[in-house]
């Protein structure tokens, strides 16, 4: 096997730590307009901490932002290199003027249409200074989430890309490029653009060259990304790509672990951002139907004896879409 391309599929998730609860389901579903597709809790270690599920209608892979909201616990990251910096997601061509005048009217930061690889974008922040962005594409077919204000002219579609902070590009070139099988499509000027597979929406990763950016904390808390998952189809081809990419010596790659939804191994790349690999056989649909997913928290079956103690240590969360969405 010469690389990871016929397995590794594209973007799997995203995964951030964020600051209050209720306000990040207010950022994704009111103002993205992203559907709150599962509500369930960090599933490693003993604090109770929520976990996010954002996607599409069907909340299809290559669609889902999750966030575990850390205001309640203390805990924070610092910015920095070695982290995605920016998360991007595509919507219609031409629909960046209305984003932009939503975000003015909604008081979200954000910056000005720019275009970089023969794509007009916009920048956006969370209110926790997450950063993200919109990529016109009308390239990408897939299902939006629409809603009584985002028509699906306008609506955002699924992941584009992810754009990591690196300090030094070559060995993180070498690692995407060489066993991930990512090819490097463009440059311009600090950014590189690669894509697998037949490349566009949810197969692409840019790279930023920052230099003199300090590195980035590496823990899971609120203000940073802390990974970046590639999808592969299920746990044969997860092994896989394990024991390939140990057998080339990138030996600080996780056991598989068991998320309920999905299995994942996790890897640090050489240019320090957290890379997971998680299948796709399992899904969103294992314990509520597509009609009523993200519309009350649910457990996995080893958190239900701590069911009581969890319940009451969270925050209350209500999910504005449930009403609507069921309709």
């Amino acid at each position: 096997m010469e690389n990871l391309s016929g397995i590794i599929r594209g973007i799997h998730h995203v995964t951030a730590g964020v600051e209050g609860a209720q306000e990040d389901v207010d950022f994704f579903t009111t103002i993205v307009g992203q559907r709150l597709v599962k509500q369930t809790v960090l599933m490693d270690g003993d604090l109770p901490i929520y976990h996010f599920y954002y996607g599409n209608r069907k909340a299809e892979i290559g669609t889902i932002m999750t966030s575990f909201p850390f205001k309640q616990s203390g805990v924070y990251g610092r910015r920095g290199s070695g982290q995605i910096s920016v998360t991007g997601f595509t919507v219609p061509e031409g629909s960046l003027d209305f984003w932009k005048n939503r975000f003015e009217q909604k008081n979200v930061e954000h910056g000005e249409v720019e275009e970089r690889f023969g794509q007009k974008r916009l920048s956006f922040f969370h209110p926790c200074g997450l950063g993200f962005e919109l990529v016109e594409d009308p390239n990408d077919n897939r299902e939006p989430c629409v809603s009584e204000d985002i028509s699906e002219e306008y609506a955002v579609k699924g992941f584009h890309s992810v754009t990591m902070s690196i300090r030094e590009v070559e060995e993180q070139l070498r690692f995407f490029t060489g066993p991930l099988g990512f090819r490097l499509t463009g440059q311009d000027g600090p950014y590189y653009q690669l894509e697998i597979n037949e490349g566009g929406a949810a197969k692409t990763v840019n790279f930023k060259h920052e230099p003199d950016l300090p590195q980035g904390s590496w823990i899971n808390g609120a203000g940073i990304v802390h990974h970046v998952a590639f999808a592969v189809a299920d746990d044969e081809e997860m092994n896989k790509v394990r024991h390939f990419i140990e057998g080339l010596g990138y030996t600080d790659i996780s056991e598989i672990k068991d998320r309920h939804y999905f299995h994942s191994c996790y890897v640090r790349s050489p240019g320090g951002v957290l890379c997971e690999f998680s299948t796709s056989d399992i899904g969103l649909g294992i314990d509520e139907s597509i009609e009523d997913l993200g519309s009350t928290l649910l457990l996995p079956p080893w958190k239900l004896d701590e069911k009581e103690e969890i319940f009451n240590y969270l925050e209350p969360v209500v999910n504005p879409q449930v009403q609507k969405i069921n309709k």
